[in-house]
């Protein structure tokens, strides 16, 4: 494990597996440190120098007192500059929507891929509340991470309470309540993108690097809707469904096709 100090003065640590190849950064979703991508990075690393990285508030990485979605693009770039970009950008779920802000914004990108960014784009699916991130920050103010986390996967992913209920008694929840203080910093990235209606159509005009956006054909309906959608908007995205996959992708599954798309991006 190394780190490396963001504009803030925040350390962000990272892995970097194998050393040939351009670099390859991979982006993690909700909840997740880079634990989760780890297989992903392993089966990466035979034709790319992978950065394998915990967001800030995760994992072996620190945070600040106060979060704003720069703050996280920051973290980015720092990697980004330490890899001597542009670099190759993999991003899963809400990790697919901070990585697509990151170009957009300008940060060094050379090829971009995307995994089921969870938009809800239509009635497919109840919509996020309005209040949706101030009743996290608030239940995370006041310590009680068991609620937040109901919270989030039966208002944010859908999820019955019923099934919500029987994994409090599983190893993932505790790893999950170690970082349910950063389930805000999500819902603001999300942001706009989950009131089931379209997408805003400027929000990420300036991206004109190749964009893969992928989802599992076995998966959730907004979300390929939302993936669908997204795709729609230039000539420069790819839409790409994964068949027999759902949001939790079988890395080896999905490793060729990233290697296939980011080999073609040179």
């Amino acid at each position: 494990m190394f780190k490396v100090i963001s504009s803030d003065g925040t350390a962000i640590a990272f892995e970097r597996h194998g050393d040939t190849g351009p670099t390859l950064i991979l982006v993690g979703g909700t909840l997740m440190t880079r634990a989760r991508h780890a297989p992903l990075a392993s089966l990466l690393a035979r034709d790319f120098t992978v950065i394998n990285y915990d967001r800030r508030g995760r994992g072996d990485s620190g945070d600040s007192d106060v979060y704003d979605v720069q703050r996280e693009i920051d973290d980015l770039d720092a990697l980004i500059e330490l890899a001597g970009g542009p670099v190759r950008l993999f991003g899963m779920s809400s990790g697919a929507v901070l990585a697509l802000e990151a170009v957009a914004r300008g940060s060094a990108v050379s090829a971009l891929a995307l995994y089921e960014p969870p938009f809800i784009v239509d009635r497919t699916r109840p919509p996020l509340p309005a209040d949706y991130v101030t009743r996290v920050k608030a239940l995370i103010a006041r310590g009680d991470t068991t609620e937040a986390l109901t919270y989030f996967l039966t208002t944010g992913l859908a999820m019955p309470r019923e099934a919500v209920a029987a994994m409090r008694d599983t190893p993932v929840w505790a790893a999950w309540e170690a970082t349910a203080p950063t389930l805000p910093y999500d819902g603001q990235l999300m942001r706009d993108t989950m009131t089931g209606r379209p997408l805003p159509t400027d929000r990420w005009q300036s991206v004109k690097v190749s964009v893969l956006v992928g989802h599992g054909s076995a998966g959730e309906t907004y979300m390929t809707n939302g993936a669908k959608e997204l795709a729609s908007h230039g000539d420069n995205y790819t839409l790409r469904a994964l068949p027999g996959q759902n949001h939790n992708v079988d890395p080896h599954v999905l490793a060729p096709v990233l290697t296939t798309f980011f080999t073609a991006a040179r």
